[in-house]
């Protein structure tokens, strides 16, 4: 990065980037993923996601714990966690359990859980039109095949760990739940209401907008984020490949607008913009909800 002279106040009123925090003569375009000052070349340190200032990094090896208002913050505002990946391992411990559950107990609990809008079943009419809603959530945690498991967990590896560790353990879980609830609650409105699907599917393509706005967010490369997700949009939309696409496409929107209101949510009012955020995501889900039940029960 290059080096320019001036203090940060010429930098910043010439409309150029701000200078380091502690080499005010330095122009960076870098921040702090905790305290968000920017810093330069030879101030930063490397993070599970973005860089580190020297003080962060010391204030963040202390022996005890310090107080809930002293703790250093990820880039959302969220409390940096001695295990960044706790979360994630808990989805997919939940993920993994339901599957070991399925082949165990078979396709009965399958059709329990999995999602359709409305059909006739041995049991009678059934559905998230009769009343079902839990199927939203239930049927993103339900898997049958292997490699449909596995995909889906790998890509949870992958994308929750960075996204955990940016976003704090609350902000991500929401981010998660909403985007698996996204994704089913389009797939509901425009897909056959015969037709049941399944699959962590939603959530994940949430990950991935949610790691592309970071991203951008960070000044980092987004190419081999959009790279994966341009190769897993092709097999979605590929002729005969029976994804439903619905949950990618509305699992990927939702999780790219909730993690815009998260990081770019400003300090002065960021958790009330961020609840306000993940707020207006559920109310849309809801309202999709509610309209295709009156459509298909009217």
């Amino acid at each position: 990065m290059d080096q320019v002279p001036g203090s940060a106040g010429d930098h910043a009123a010439a409309g150029g980037p701000p200078g380091c925090y502690r080499h005010p003569d330095r122009a960076t375009g870098i921040s702090c993923t905790r305290c968000e000052r920017p810093i330069c070349p030879e101030c930063m340190v490397s993070a599970s996601v973005g860089f580190q200032c020297p003080d962060c990094v010391r204030d963040g090896g202390g022996t005890g714990p310090a107080p809930e208002s002293m703790r250093p913050r990820t880039v959302a505002g969220g409390v940096v966690s001695a295990d960044p990946r706790l979360v994630t391992k808990v989805l997919l411990g939940i993920n993994i359990a339901v599957w070991v559950a399925v082949m165990v107990v078979g396709d009965r609990l399958v059709r329990d859980l999995d999602l359709f809008g409305r059909a006739l079943t041995p049991s009678g009419v059934e559905g998230v039109a009769e009343g079902q809603w839990y199927r939203l959530l239930t049927s993103a945690f339900l898997h049958e095949q292997p490699m449909h498991i596995a995909f889906n967990m790998l890509a949870l590896w992958w994308l929750g760990g960075p996204l955990e560790a940016a976003l704090g353990r609350s902000r991500y879980l929401a981010l998660y739940l909403l985007s698996g609830l996204g994704g089913s609650a389009l797939a509901y409105l425009l897909a056959d209401p015969n037709q049941p699907s399944l699959g962590a599917s939603g959530a994940v393509y949430g990950l991935f907008g949610a790691m592309a706005v970071l991203l951008r967010r960070m000044r980092q490369d987004m190419r081999p984020v959009f790279v994966l997700l341009a190769i897993n949009l092709a097999f979605t939309f590929f002729p005969g490949s029976q994804i439903s696409w619905q949950a990618h496409v509305g699992g990927l929107v939702v999780g790219a607008a909730v993690a815009f209101g998260m990081v770019h949510a400003p300090r002065g009012h960021r958790v009330a913009v961020q609840r306000a955020t993940c707020a207006a995501a559920l109310l849309v889900v809801v309202v999709v909800v509610v309209l295709r039940t009156l459509q298909l029960t009217g």
